[in-house]
């Protein structure tokens, strides 16, 4: 059952949440009173939220201050949050937003029990039909997230016409993920709410609150598990891909039992595993998911084979910080997730965010201090190597391809108007290609010469800048919409058409011809952000972020 409130309450209820200290002092019985009325079914008389989102600080990242000042005093356009300037004095809705803004005395706990209580089936496993109930190319579709107004839009990749245009969670967050097949689509929601949704019946299966604030989410390539990554509380979280059956939390912590925020989590699709970069801990993890996975060693390893190594048998997640206790550890045989423990590679410095590269040997990731990015090798357990990125690197968005021989990275940065270029083989920087400013996305496919990027956070954010992939250099500028916004390129299945978004309010979906660079069709959408091709995401394709 889809509920208005998850879209809209967050919004209706932020003029009555709680107020400030003084606020509630005096006036504590009324105001706990408009609370308990309007907002606890919702978002939950702690402020974690239920079907709504919860009213936190790390919840309201991207609403500032002064917006949401505005929001209580104005309300907010389609959505049911009335303007209360007429209820609430000034110094009352500076109140209300202050406390929002708060950290709760204690840290937010979300437990299997919170888990399973809001699992909602709405479609029972294995009950709707295996024949999609439209016609269409199932490998060249697309879902587009309109931010706008917390909706998604399944489209023909084709004919580019929606096939449907379907509610989401509120605030989707790290790209919808796709089963193996392609059939089913996950998204993951800022709130952590995870959502799973059938294709090919158009209706949803499963959804559930896998954390209170989540970063992103991972589905095995074998189409069994699903992962959640939360910034709170410190955990990662094991679903079963069927329902959503949430099988185990892994709290996220060091040997000295230091905690951490996930920064991003990711399938290692050739490696079986799913690999975490943690935001407060110098670590990577590999969380392996193969039944015939090899034992984890921690600690120093000479030869195994002499028995000079103990066996990590212990999950990470035993509720016990600290070093690993001494003594013969049994080999394990059968590796799962549910009791394999976690390889852990300490690195020199944070990881905010991480690309890898096509085999998945090497995991390449952007340092936090934005003047160099790490090179670690997954095969060794171990950094490499360092690259020089100049301007913080939103390696989310790096691509590969050859040139001339030579494997090669390319990223965005998002405070440099810099397109940095890295030989794969050598770590070394090839090129940095100047652009009109710094961007976000950078997007290309095997079947094309040249790869796309934008310039959104810059004041040249309406121009979309094509990189000759050859010749490393910008060859064209499109400006679809001009003074607005133009971000996220993703391409057809084939390669031949490149879809853009415009993403404001009232924004649209572009298609380009890829090759002459020409507008083929244009579709309004409220605020798009993504779109993401099922072919090319299941398959891998070098030019799209997996």
């Amino acid at each position: 059952m889809m509920h208005a409130c998850r879209r809209s309450a967050f919004f209706l209820c932020l003029a009555f949440a709680f107020s400030a200290a003084d606020v509630l002092a005096a006036e504590s019985p009324s105001v706990e009173k408009l609370y308990a009325e309007h907002c606890v079914s919702c978002h939950g008389a702690d402020r974690f939220g239920k079907m709504g989102p919860a009213l936190l600080p790390e919840n309201l990242g991207r609403l500032k201050r002064e917006e949401a000042l505005s929001v209580i005093r104005d309300g907010r356009a389609l959505t049911q949050m009335p303007p209360f300037r007429e209820k609430l004095s000034d110094a009352q809705i500076k109140a209300l937003a202050d406390f929002i803004y708060t950290p709760p005395a204690q840290a937010p706990r979300w437990e299997l029990a919170d888990m399973r209580a809001s699992q909602v089936i709405h479609n029972k496993p294995g009950s709707l039909p295996d024949k999609p109930v439209f016609k269409a190319d199932l490998l060249n579709l697309f879902i587009v997230v309109e931010l706008g107004d917390h909706h998604a839009t399944l489209l023909d990749g084709d004919r580019f016409e929606p096939i449907l245009r379907f509610p989401t969670r509120f605030a989707l967050h790290g790209g919808p993920k796709f089963s193996p097949d392609g059939r089913f689509v996950y998204f993951g929601s800022r709130d952590g709410w995870v959502s799973k949704f059938d294709i090919y019946n158009l209706k949803y299966v499963a959804e559930i609150r896998a954390g209170i604030n989540m970063r992103n989410i991972a589905v095995s390539s074998d189409g069994r598990f699903v992962i959640a990554g939360n910034y709170l509380p410190h955990t990662l979280v094991l679903l079963d891909a069927v329902d959503l059956t949430p099988l185990k939390i892994i709290p996220v912590r060091d040997d000295a039992g230091k905690s951490s925020r996930v920064s991003a989590v990711y399938d290692a699709a050739p490696r079986k595993s799913f690999i975490a970069a943690l935001k407060d801990i110098p670590e990577v993890w590999e969380i392996p998911y193969d039944d015939k996975a090899e034992p984890v060693y921690p600690g120093l390893v000479h030869d195994y084979r002499m028995g000079e190594a103990l066996i990590a048998d212990e999950p990470f997640d035993s509720g016990h910080p600290g070093p690993r206790p001494t003594g013969a550890l049994k080999r394990v045989q059968s590796c799962s997730l549910q009791d394999c423990p976690v390889r852990r590679i300490r690195l020199d410095d944070y990881l905010d965010d991480f690309f890898f590269d096509q085999p998945y040997e090497h995991l390449i990731g952007a340092a936090r201090n934005g003047k160099n990015g790490q090179v670690v090798s997954l095969i060794v357990g171990r950094k490499i190597a360092d690259v020089d990125l100049p301007g913080l690197p939103h390696l989310g968005s790096g691509i590969t391809w050859d040139w001339r021989g030579t494997p090669v990275l390319a990223t965005p940065n998002l405070k440099e108007g810099t397109i940095t270029v890295i030989d794969i083989k050598t770590w070394k920087t090839i090129r940095n290609i100047k652009t009109l400013g710094p961007g976000f996305f950078m997007r290309s496919h095997e079947n094309t010469p040249y790869a796309w990027t934008d310039s959104m956070f810059s004041p040249n954010k309406e121009a979309l800048e094509i990189i000759d992939k050859n010749k490393l250099e910008v060859v064209k500028t499109l400006r679809p919409a001009p003074g607005k916004t133009a971000a996220h390129t993703e391409f057809t299945r084939d390669g031949k058409y490149a879809l853009v978004s415009i993403w404001e309010m009232d924004g649209a979906l572009v298609v380009y011809d890829a090759a002459t660079f020409k507008e083929v069709k244009r579709l309004p959408m409220k605020k798009p952000s993504g779109k993401y091709n099922v072919y090319n995401k299941i398959t891998r394709s070098a030019g799209t972020s997996h």
